[in-house]
């Protein structure tokens, strides 16, 4: 799209909230961000006043744009979450580890209240507790508030006929509330009682374990008294872990932000009930938004995983208003965000700042080191091997089989250099006959391109690049199947084991690569990781049907018992070698089978 098309498109945005989502040539979306006003947020970044070095490469690569309307600032600012999410941009801030952390939950909509360990959060269907971090089990918690208040961790619907009380009650650790052993109100009682435990009231579950701990050891049931004893000390960390000039009613989140213009880092104290639950560090590429910007938009995707705390410390300017109404509709209540200037609270984001400033000097070069294996790498391939784009989504290919039996596919996917494993796929081949590797890879490569320009392509997105594994023969049987399908704007290469040469189709001479340099290093790693999942799965189909068509030769052995030796042995080698007496022992076998079995095996 030319300059004068912008121009055009600039003269017809609106006065009102909504998203931009900045395109290059390819149409890739490589920015996304937010506006009070559209108008005015969009032409500036085409205005020609000073800009970072990273907006002024970010708008050098604009070759169109689209925006979306919102209702309200606060709609834009979901939006824009959603869509970083989705498009993940080059130069936006992006939270790359989305990794969760265990909170506890107490289901308080349901008549009879059960507890829990989610890392999900659902807003209005329970109370949330954590993130437990720092060597804090939930675990171990939850088991404290069923022994000590018998609050049930099932999820048994709980009906008007009263139904039998299961193990947990003879246990001590339920009230049987589904077999109408306890009251509504007596059982409510008790939950109350775990709310506050869980917010952070130890000390009445800490004499109640105490008592039970002395009764098991009276009665020398040490076993037990050492369990407790366990629950205790972890509750004694717990209070350890207490700060103590801090409310005990206090949840808050100390964050602290830093950027050194290309790198960024945010780090967070997590405070819960007064008690310090632990901290986390995450390492960041600058966007090429502002500072204020790049922290609002840190906190918006990190908190659409997360629990909302109650109170947010920190000294970042950002737009604060617009935050708290984001948050008040998130989780339904009120925020809080203090900017402390001495006291407890300024202390714990002193601590914050200094981890942050650290995290960030030391965590630099293995950014650096990280995009030189990674995005840096991916550059470098549309370099060196003249591909037609940058190729942010690679797919690679991989077929295995002996002699033509069990014959499957693999497609793994690089993004942006790095496995995605969750975009993995498999494939049985179907139509080939015999060990013919050229046409197993011409029907798998049929069946995912012909999910292009399909309802499929949102789940199978079309690749930049496609690698194969192989050598000049393997490319030109994949690019019959191009051909065939009319798919011209994917490039494709093929990577030999033997010299590690790059085939593609630009040229009849393979390219090679020194093999120092992290573009190879890239190639190798997809082409073998291609390989790995290919493997994997025809050993576990041959596996499979190697147990079926050895132990179908037995009198006998049906599909259960086939399924109860797999169960108890894991393959079919174990299964050779067992013994009749370990055979016996296998569910629905019994020592005639177990003795017809073995000598099944002795005669092969």
């Amino acid at each position: 799209m030319g300059e004068s098309v912008i121009k055009e498109k600039l003269k017809l945005l609106p006065d009102a909230p909504g998203v931009y989502i900045m395109m290059d040539a390819e149409g890739t979306v490589i920015y996304v961000g937010k506006a009070r006003v559209l108008k005015n947020r969009v032409r500036q970044y085409f205005h020609s006043s000073l800009k970072s070095p990273k907006v002024q490469a970010m708008v050098a690569n604009i070759a169109d744009f689209s925006y979306v309307v919102t209702p309200s600032e606060v709609d834009a600012l979901s939006l824009e979450n959603t869509y970083i999410k989705k498009y993940k941009p080059k130069y936006n801030i992006l939270l790359k580890d989305d990794k969760t952390y265990p909170y506890i939950k107490v289901w308080t909509k349901e008549e009879f209240p059960h507890i829990g360990i989610t890392r999900k959060i659902k807003r209005g269907d329970g109370r949330y507790f954590g993130p437990f971090m720092g060597g804090i089990s939930a675990k171990e918690i939850v088991d404290v508030a069923a022994k000590v208040y018998h609050v049930r961790t099932c999820t048994v619907a709980i009906r008007e006929k009263p139904a039998k009380p299961c193990l947990e009650y003879h246990l001590g650790r339920c009230g049987a509330p589904c077999a109408r052993l306890t009251s509504r109100e007596e059982y409510a009682k008790g939950v109350e009682r775990a709310l506050a435990f869980l917010s952070g009231d130890y000390e009445e579950a800490e004499r109640i374990l105490t008592e039970k701990m002395r009764g098991f050891a009276e009665r020398e049931e040490f076993e037990l008294a050492m369990e407790y004893r366990d629950r205790i000390d972890m509750l004694s960390r717990l209070g350890e872990k207490r700060i103590t000039a801090m409310p005990r009613d206090v949840d808050a989140d100390i964050w602290a932000f830093e950027t050194n213009g290309l790198y960024a880092a945010a780090s967070v104290l997590l405070t819960r009930g007064g008690v310090m639950q632990g901290s986390r560090n995450f390492s960041l590429e600058e966007g090429a938004g502002e500072r204020g910007e790049s922290f609002l938009s840190f906190l918006t995707q990190y908190y659409s995983a997360h629990e909302l705390p109650h109170e947010l410390v920190c000294d970042e300017p950002f737009d604060e208003a617009l935050f708290l109404r984001y948050a008040e509709e998130r989780a339904g209540r009120k925020l809080t965000v203090t900017r402390p200037k001495f006291g407890i609270r300024r202390e714990l984001l002193d601590m914050a700042e200094g981890n942050v400033k650290e995290y960030l000097e030391k965590s630099v070069s293995a950014i650096a080191h990280k995009n030189d294996m990674t995005t840096g790498a991916c550059e470098r391939l549309k370099e060196l091997l003249h591909l037609s784009r940058y190729p942010k989504r690679m797919e690679c290919y991989d077929i295995s089989n002996i002699s033509g039996v069990d014959k499957v596919g693999s497609m793994v996917v690089f993004t942006d250099g790095e496995a995605d494993k969750v975009l993995y796929r498999r494939f049985r081949i179907r139509t080939v006959e015999g060990a013919n590797d050229f046409a197993s890879l011409q029907e798998v490569l049929r069946r995912r391109l012909a999910k292009l320009g399909t309802a499929e392509e949102e789940r199978f997105a079309r690749p930049q690049l496609i690698v194969i594994d192989g050598g000049r023969g393997q490319l030109s049987a994949v690019k019959e199947i191009f051909d065939e399908l009319g798919v011209s704007d994917i490039d494709l290469v093929a990577l030999a084991k033997q010299e590690e040469e790059v085939y593609t189709l630009s040229s009849p001479d393979p390219v090679r690569i020194d093999r120092r340099d992290y573009a190879l290093k890239t190639l190798q790693r997809i082409r073998d990781e291609a390989h790995r999942f290919a493997i994997t799965y025809f050993r576990s189909l041959h596996s499979r049907r190697n147990l079926a068509s050895v132990l179908d030769e037995i009198e006998g052995v049906g599909k259960q018992k086939r399924r109860a030796l797999m169960q108890a042995f894991g393959d079919i080698d174990k299964i050779m070698h067992a013994s009749e007496e370990q055979l016996s022992r296998v569910e629905g076998i019994g020592p005639a089978l177990a003795a017809r079995i073995r000598a099944h095996f002795e005669a092969l």
